[in-house]
This record gives C-alpha cells, structure tokens and sequence, in this order.
C-alpha cells in the first residue's frame, strides 16, 4: 500500500515519455507473439541463460524537475574561477545565436553521420565550412572533417606518416614544449606500434634525426614560445623527414601559417572557437594536410560534387569508414569524429569573419602582453619574449603562495616545470580574460601595477616578431564574409537544418547504430554555465560537483552492467575498444606474458575491431561465424589451439551483429579463457541487454559502453560520442590514466587529452538513468526488442529475414535480404535506401553486416504509429519492385532507379512511365508534411 507520501508525490514518468508505446498499441503489439506483457514476451526473446529475473537497483527513478534539481547540486559545487590555466582549453564565448539555433536544437543535434548525401546536404556544407576553415587558417591545401581531440590527433599525424614513409626508419621526433597530455597520447600510442619516442628540444631535434620517419612540434609551443622552427623543418625537409606541428586557430589570424613554414600536417583543438571548455570535451579537433597524403588521411573528409543532374552537391568524399572494408589493415579506428563541435566552431568563425577574429587575437594577445609588461615592471621574470597568449613567470621563490593568492581572488594559474626542470607559473590569456584578471595576476604575485601604464607599455613591446606574423589572407570565402548580423545568421543555419532528414523529422531505423530519443531535459544543462566554463585540469577543490556526478554515473553504469569498475576517459567507442584491449595487454605483461598477442575476431564484427586490435600492437585472426550470424565455436576453438600459449583476447560483439542472440556467449568466454586469453566484449548493442541481463556476469572480462546509442547522447551529425569501459574487478588497475591527474592509476596509458574524455555530455547520460531507474531501463531494452520483432514480423513477407533464433526472433535490430532484387528487377538495395528518401526517410543500414542487405533498428523511444508508418513505406517500396519485376515498368526507368526525386524534377519535363504524383507523394500521408531532397 503507497503511503501518504508516495501518494502526493509527483509521479516520475519520463520512462512513459521515453518509450514511445501507448498501452494499448503495446498490447496489440504483444498480441502477435501471443503474449500479454513485457515480461513475458522477454523471456521468449533473451536466452534464459543470459537473462536476469529483475532489474539492477538504481535508486527510485526521479522526474525530470527533480532530477535537473538534483544535477543542479553537483553544478553548484564546481567554484568557477577565471581558467588561465591554458594547455589547450581557453575560455570561449558561443554567439547567442549560434548556441540557440545549433547547440539547442534538435535539427542539428539528433542527425546521423552523413552518409547519405542526398538527405545531409546542410550537415555536409558545414563540415566544409569547418575544414575550409582549418585548411585557410592553417595555410596548407587540405584538412579532414573533425577529429576528437588534439592528443589523438597527433597521434593520428605520427601514424600517418609512419604509413607514407613506410620504408623510413622507426623513430619519431618529438618536440618537449608538447601539451603533457597530447605527449602522454604520443607514448601510449607509440609503445605498442613498436614506435621510438626521441623527446627533446625543437631546436636540437635535427640533431637526433638518423633513422627517423617524421616530427613533430609545437607551434606555438605548449609552454607558449614562439619559435622560429623553419630552418628546423628544412633541415630534416633535406633529410627526407617530413614534420607536423600542434597549432591553435585564433593564434592563426596573426601568426605565419604552418603551411608557410614548411610543415607537413598541422592539427590542434578547435575549442575556442566558441566551444565552451566543458571539463574537457567534447571538441574537434582540426587535422590540415599536404594533398600528397589526402589517401592517408584519417577520419571522413566533404568534398565538392555534381549529382545525377549535374546539380551541385556535397558528399563525404573519400572512403569514411574504410576500417569496415580494410580491417585489420586499415589506417586509423577512428569511426566516431567530432561533427556537431566540428560545426559550431565553423559558425562561429562564420559568424565572426575574419576581421572579428583578427580582433579577438589582438585583444588576447594584447591582454598577455599587458600581464608580461606589469609583472617586469614588478621584477618578475618573463621566460619569453616571443609568445601569443601564454607565459611562463620564473625566478620568484614562493610560487606555491602566489598561485594560492591568485586562487583565492578567483584566477587558477599553472604550477609547472620548464625545460630545465626550474619550477614556473604558467597563465594564459583568452576570450573570457578581463582587465580585473591582470591585476589579480599582478597583486598575486605582490605587484601593484597600473592597468594603464602597463597596457601602454605592453601594447608597445611587440611579442610577434615581424618575421612571423601573418602576411596572407584567410577565410576569403563568401560564406565567411557575409553572415555577420543575427538576422542573416539565422536564415544561414535554418536553411541549412532545412535540407536534412533527421530526428526531429521522421524515424532513423538504423540497424547497430541506435537513434533513439535525446530528451530536451537531457540537453537541458549544456547551457549551464557551471558545466560549460569548467577546465579540465582546475584544481580538484573546484570542480568537485564535476567529480561527484562522474563518479555517480561511473557507479550507475557498473551496477547496470555487472562489471567491477569503469573508465571514462575514451571518448568514442573505437576509443574504448582500443583502451580496453590496451588493459588486457596490460594484464599479461604483468604476469609476464607479454608473448601473448593474437585477437581472435569474428568476421561479423565492426571493422573497428581489427583496426583496434592492431593499433593495440595485436595480431588479428579471424573466426568464423555460422549460417546464423552466431560465432562458430568449434572455429574458435581450433584457431585458439593453433595459437596456443599466444591468444591475448577475442573480441565479441553481443547480440551478434546480424542482430540475434545466442545461448554460445559464457561457452565463447570459457574458450576463451581456456586459452589464457581474456574476452572484450563490443557494447554497441547494449540496447538489447541493459537492465534485463548482467555481460559483466556472463564471462566478459572488459566491454566499452556507446553513451550515444544506449545512454541517449545524441549523434550530432557524427559525433561527438563517448565510449567508456567497464572492466571486471582483475582489469581495473589497468585502466587509463592521465598525466594531469593526482594519484591516477599508472594503467595503460593516457587514450585522450582529457582525463574524463567528454565530460560536458556526461550530463546527459547520468540524467537518462536517473530519470529511468533500473526499472526504465529494463523496460526500455524489453520493448526495443518487441518493436524491433514486429517490425520484423511485419516486412519479412516482403523482405527475406536473414538472420534469427531458433524461434524466428531475433534481438533488438533485424536484418532483412534484398540480394534477389538485382536478379529480378535490376535494382539495389541502395536503390531502396534512396527511394526511402521520398518517403521522407533515412534508409536502415544497408549491406551490412550482410551486402545486399538492410539492417534496421527501430529503438524503444518509436511509437506504433511511426513504426506502421515506416512499414509502409517499405512495403510500398517492395509493391514498386513488383511492378518493375512484372514488366509495368522498365528497369531502368522507374520510380527506385530515379529515387530520390527533387521539386524540379517533378514540376520539369516528365515523360516517365510513372506519374509526378507516384514520384513525390507515393502515399497520401507523405503529401502532408513533404521532405524534397535538395539533390539526387
């Protein structure tokens, strides 16, 4: 009986919101599997042997005011200071309207990467924007669509020039003045790839170059000097040694370009281009190139192109995700970029032009030198004369006290060392920096400076030397030079939302990459300024609300998965592959093992598996699956004894990714095991699992979470994601560490900049399963697995169903075969995906994991009344077929072989065999709120 108290409390209902099944229609949904509840219809569904009678304790769940009430308690205990602690996060100012008409809104934040040009022409053309950006400011003729962040990248720019100069030597150079964290990235990354790491000054780098395949340096340094490095780069230019180089953008608009001086690659971190700091993440990073290496180019790549009409149009324009086709010979695992940060930071430079931006550089560097000019006037020693932003201060004996004093008024400055090992006090100087920060700076250190006459005198004393301040122009594209008033702004981004099929327009049905609801009051916090404006590394006194909310989902995610510890420091899921097979390297070396290094894969598996696996320094042996997408076991068996005394891992992704359970998991786990190995198990379809089952009790000994499909961050376009590990209580000692963290584990390394990867998005997930409950959460898996059944009841007449379980069910995404088309109609099921386009559609995932296939996932957060209306288009889709298979219409001219259909196209010359009205309105309900593809 409820008491009193329960009674008038207000109900929390966001699990009703979240899943989109009414009683009702879930009842009559039910009814096809001839079962009457949830429960009952997951017991048919989830193999007995996996399945767990309740779900975990996650706490009573809380509705959404007091769960943003409750969030808002953590908020409140980060003490924000003025973050002039530099080493790659500024503060930064969002443009109000850049923040409301694209950070808020759900157009731009629930998009799928753009894989199908037709329907992301809007996306595209901003990841243009960015990387014409990045490849203006950079001075060098190409760049990517985003990578995570500055440490990876770099990482990513010493592969790729292992891999273009392949038949060099095995050393790579490396400049001190490196951010600590980005040269933490370097060694963990390098370690396993058999990479020698030579760690000295830029200038004597030459020096040591005998047997090196590349460089790389910072420009400005991360110490902040300004170094003239062109003589450097040209001499190991002669040597054959190309070199890449850390920058930053704003530095940019008035220092000479990398490309100007001779580098090769130039990468760096995006943030302050009105991206808030965030604690850390997420934001893109930038990586511009040389065109020699445009095929050795990680990450996705826009490019300019004409459709079948010679129409122009965008689309992505080398192969994205070539892991899923090279495997384990691809060049980079990067699967997740950086695309809705990627794309802010184009629209803040959009929306500043290129003279706003030259301002705010001037006005940062005239504050750094204004702060210089008052601590010299005190007698404090400046340690460079050249810099941008950033200063050192040396020679004072009491450091420690002038930081606290500085701390107390509301300022955290950097304790550091510098080249020579001499303790320093680091600051750097930003958008958010004001007037009353210099003479805090000052009095901390016991000055009293006047603000005027030090601003005299620093605005005086030049700290760009003339021979390397920027003399070309950049961001001369129109679309830089035009949007400069709100007005125009806001036109700009809802023309371009306008031309995109995402989450706000129709369902995603994407199979293995779970498009489910982002909750506005999930989202709600990004806006709070006690997330948004935290560094990263401020001392722990400051942000502890941070700390406290981190731990709490860490907790949260290790009671609904059963496993003893988690990480959250990868910040895309490839990332927790890669960091969770770096802990089980990690674990035999430490039980001297270090021989053990063979990955048993399935060939089913994600294609970032392989490339994990060898980044992981793992040689990869594939396994076999049998005619029901299940690993074959016997094949596992036999390649483990083959390998005898050498297995490290198998990697399995459960359900399988032909979308089926099996009773062959702990049987997989054990052989495992047998073998001396340990088992990484793929979380991307936790969908199907959490709440109703416990992986980290059924054998796995470590498994990466994706927050952004099962725990609701949204895919903004193409990330940003998250990809934590939860590791079992063995493996935990052997999880990432930072170098900028106090008494972090020593693990396997550093695998991001930032200790906790993303943590500004965090809030988003920690919000879903606080609102949820253990309670929502098994009931939101438990009806992702009925929606994706009856779906798959509804169109297998139509479409053969591949892949199921012994009782014809199969898990929380379905994979239906359309091979037979070709044969009899001439038509693809690429043909299909574009004539889902009319329907106002994104197409499911097509061929794979099977070709010629279409793998839908249509989430637990889908109401029946969507998911009938997405069955209809297909069958509608598969009516048209018929036609073409009887003869009624040509094979090469009907409405799938000329799919998708523009509005001038339809309102031009016909002629078809087909009518407009067939071509645009296939069904009356698409009349009623009609999507035009603005290219076919």
């Amino acid at each position: 009986m409820m008491t009193a108290r329960e009674q008038l409390s207000p109900p929390a209902e966001f699990a009703d919101r979240h899943c989109g099944l009414s009683p009702a229609d879930q009842a009559a949904m039910l009814k096809e599997f001839n079962c009457e509840t949830l429960e009952e219809f997951g017991a048919k569904v989830l193999p007995a042997s996996i399945r767990v009678d309740d779900a975990p304790d996650l706490g009573p769940p809380l509705t959404e005011a007091d769960a943003l009430t409750a969030l808002r308690v953590f908020a409140d205990e980060n003490r924000l200071s003025a973050g002039m602690l530099g080493l790659g996060y500024y503060g930064a100012e969002t443009p109000a309207i850049v923040r409301r008409a694209m950070l808020e809104n759900p157009a731009w934040y629930t998009a799928y990467t753009p894989y199908q040009a037709e329907i992301s022409q809007g996306r595209l053309e901003m990841l243009l924007n960015f990387q014409t950006m990045a490849a203006d400011l950079t001075g060098l003729p190409m760049a990517n669509a985003s990578l995570l962040d500055e440490g990876t990248a770099a990482a990513e720019a010493m592969t790729l020039l292992r891999r273009a100069h392949k038949n060099s030597g095995n050393k790579f150079l490396v400049d001190q003045s490196l951010f600590p964290q980005t040269l933490a990235v370097l060694q963990t990354r390098a370690e396993p790839l058999g990479i020698e790491l030579t760690v000295e000054s830029a200038e004597s780098l030459a020096e040591k170059s005998e047997g090196a395949f590349g460089a790389v340096f910072g420009f400005p340094g991360g110490d902040g000097a300004l170094r003239e490095l062109s003589a450097v780069v040209d001499e190991l230019k002669k040597r054959g040694i190309p070199s890449a180089c850390a920058t930053d953008l704003l530095a940019l608009t008035l220092i000479r370009p990398p490309g100007d001086s001779g580098f090769d690659i130039a990468f760096g971190n995006s943030q302050r281009f009105g991206l808030p700091m965030g604690f850390g993440g997420p934001h893109a990073a930038f990586f511009a190139f040389r065109e020699s290496y445009a095929r050795f180019a990680p990450g996705r790549m826009v490019g300019v192109s004409r459709d079948a009409k010679g129409r122009t149009g965008y689309r992505l324009a080398l192969q994205a995700r070539e892991q899923h086709i090279r495997r384990e010979k691809a060049t980079s695992n990067i699967c997740t970029a950086q695309a809705l940060p990627a794309m802010l930071a184009a629209a803040f430079a959009i929306y500043h032009g290129p003279e706003r931006l030259r301002r705010v550089a001037s006005r940062v560097n005239g504050l750094a030198r204004t702060i210089a000019a008052g601590l010299r006037m005190h007698g404090l020693q400046v340690a460079h004369s050249a810099f941008f932003d950033t200063l050192r201060i040396r020679g004072m004996k009491d450091m420690d006290a002038a930081v606290a004093r500085a701390e107390k008024e509301g300022v955290n400055l950097l304790k550091t060392k510098g080249a020579d090992g001499a303790m320093e006090v680091g600051l750097s100087a930003d958008e958010s920096t004001r007037p009353q920060h210099a003479e805090i700076v000052w009095r901390a250190f016991g000055g009293t400076a006047d603000f005027e006459s030090a601003a005299r005198k620093g605005m005086a004393d030049e700290s760009i030397p003339q021979n390397m301040r920027r003399a070309s122009a950049f961001l001369t594209h129109p679309v830089f030079n035009r949007f400069h008033t709100e007005h125009e702004m806001l036109r700009y981004l809802r023309r371009l939302a306008d031309k995109d099929v995402a989450l706000n327009r129709s369902m995603i049905p994407l199979g293995s990459c779970t498009m489910k609801l982002n909750a506005a009051a999930e989202m709600t916090p990004l806006t709070w300024r006690s997330f948004a404006n935290a560094h990263p590394f401020a001392p722990v006194s400051r942000t502890g609300g941070y700390r406290r909310m981190i731990a709490d989902l860490e907790n949260l995610l290790a009671r609904a998965t059963g496993f003893a510890a988690v990480s959250m420091q990868p910040n895309a899921g490839a990332q927790g592959e890669y960091a969770g097979l770096l802990a089980i390297r990690a674990y035999h070396k430490s039980r001297g093992e270090s021989a053990r290094d063979i990955c048993l894969i399935p060939k089913s598996a994600h294609g970032t598996n392989p490339a994990s696996a060898i980044l992981a320094g793992m040689r990869v042996v594939p396994v076999e699956i049998d005619e029901h997408g299940q690993i074959s076991l016997s094949d596992l068996r036999e390649k483990a004894a083959a390998h005898a005394g050498k297995v490290a891992a198998a990697m399995l992704t459960f359900p399988s990714t032909c979308g089926v359970f099996g009773a062959r998991l702990t049987e997989i786990c054990d052989a495992t095991h047998a073998a001396g190995g340990q088992v990484y198990m793929d979380g991307a379809n936790l969908n199907a699992l959490v709440g109703a089952a416990l992986p980290g009790k059924l054998g796995p000994d470590v498994m990466h979470i994706n927050l952004h499909k099962t725990f609701c961050i949204p895919h903004g376009g193409g990330g940003p994601g998250m990809g934590p590990i939860a590791l079992a209580e063995h493996l935990a000692p052997f999880m990432p560490g930072h170098p900028l963290e106090e008494n972090a584990p020593a693990g396997c390394g550093t695998v991001s900049s930032a200790m906790f990867g993303s943590p500004f998005i965090l809030v988003i997930s920690w919000l879903y399963m606080r609102m949820m409950g253990g309670a929502g959460l098994r009931r939101a898996t438990l009806t992702a697995l009925l929606t994706a059944n009856y779906v798959a009841r509804r169109l297998s007449g139509a479409f053969p169903l591949q892949y199921s379980g012994d009782d014809g069910l199969v898990a929380h995404e379905c994979v239906l075969d359309a091979r037979g088309f070709k044969k009899t109609a001439g038509l693809t099921v690429e043909d299909i995906a574009k004539r889902l386009m009319d329907y106002g559609y994104h197409a499911p995932t097509v061929s794979w994991p099977l070709p010629g296939a279409v793998m839908i996932e249509p989430t637990e957060s889908e109401s029946k009344a969507e998911l009938d209306r997405f069955c209809e288009a297909m069958l509608s889709i598969r009516g048209e077929i018929a036609k073409v298979e009887s003869g009624e219409w040509p094979r090469d001219d009907n409405p799938l072989s000329h799919a998708p259909h523009m509005a001038e196209d339809v309102m031009g010359d016909w002629g078809r065999p087909y009518s407009r009205e067939t071509a645009a309105h296939p069904l009356g309900w698409v009349r009623a709120d009609k999507y035009w593809p603005p290219v076919g």
